[in-house]
């Protein structure tokens, strides 16, 4: 089986697998154990002086370590049948893909609203964000799930098939890994402030190029020049150098506002509007969201097909 046909199959399964089954919650997930790593290994080292140097060892590595045992399985898989190395890096994409998921979820916060009221809605959002949603009304919901389905295609769906395309399941994992250690430790508090910030700027870094390519495929796929204008104005004005560039691209198809203030873990946190029209967000509008999702992951997909197949043919 030659390289083309070693990548491009698991790509393919994994994606498809995806569009089937999503994320089903009772089935075992290498996030998971990515997360009990990053707790044990938070716990031992978290305190005491040197913090920023301990949290950098820890996240550096986790993350080259993540790297370095894919690599060795798929060097192990290659002395297995074909459909056996198929089959397990399959898998591997199938668990660094999130979109299928993410799309429901999101779709299952507006549905619940839409039936159940605002309290149903709340609790339903808090499976999928950070910020807190005791007191958000049903525009900030729903706009918090739009702004949720924006920046999570980046980080979610386009930056681990990229790292798919440079290095093939070592690299989408050990992206799962970068990313999985800034959402448990990345955070601007007393606890995580020093620790947690080498982990933050390697997921800043990490993220630079998947961001601005999905802004750019949300601008192109909604036809809008607002959307372009969007991106270029209110981009760099998250606080995050990443997440303002979807956001504002699907604000900007959308002709609404995202960002603002909002409270996280009981702190005020003071956020720049993204766009000007604070009009109200219709539950029927995640369907249109949905398709952009759908198809962004799609068009990634195929383009790395493409890339490898140029690649191996070149």
């Amino acid at each position: 089986m030659d390289r083309f046909a070693r990548l491009a199959a698991p790509l393919a399964v994994g994606y498809a697998l995806d569009l089937l089954l999503a994320d089903p919650e009772d089935w075992p997930h290498p996030v998971r154990t990515y997360g009990a790593l990053i707790v044990a290994g938070e716990r031992r080292l978290n305190h005491g002086p040197y913090r920023f140097a301990k949290g950098a060892l820890l996240a550096g590595g986790l993350v080259s370590g993540t790297f370095a045992a894919f690599q060795l399985l798929d060097k192990v898989l290659r002395y297995l049948p074909p459909i056996a190395a198929v089959a397990a890096n399959s898998a591997w994409v199938f668990y660094g893909l999130a979109n299928t998921g993410l799309v429901r979820e999101g779709r299952a916060v507006f549905d619940v609203l839409e039936r159940e009221g605002l309290e149903a809605g709340r609790r339903q959002l808090a499976r999928i964000v950070g910020r807190d949603t005791a007191q958000l009304d049903a525009q900030q919901i729903r706009t918090a799930v739009l702004e949720s389905l924006a920046e999570n295609l980046s980080d979610g769906v386009v930056a681990p098939l990229l790292y798919y395309a440079l290095t093939g399941v070592p690299g989408l994992m050990a992206y799962k890994m970068v990313n999985t250690l800034d959402s448990m430790v990345g955070y601007r508090n007393a606890r995580y402030e020093q620790f947690g910030k080498f982990a933050a700027r390697l997921d800043d870094v990490a993220n630079l190029v998947p961001a601005r390519l999905t802004a750019g495929l949300l601008a192109g796929l909604g036809g809008s020049w607002r959307s372009f204008r969007f991106i270029y104005k209110y981009g760099n004005q998250h606080k995050s150098p990443n997440a303002g560039y979807p956001e504002a691209a699907l604000a900007g198809v959308l002709d609404c506002r995202f960002g603002g203030p909002n409270y996280y873990h009981g702190q005020l946190v003071s956020k720049p509007y993204i766009g000007n029209n604070p009009r109200p967000i219709e539950h029927a509008e995640i369907n249109r969201v949905a398709g952009f999702n759908h198809a962004v992951c799609a068009i990634v997909v195929a383009g790395v097909l493409g890339l490898l197949w140029w690649r191996e043919h070149r």
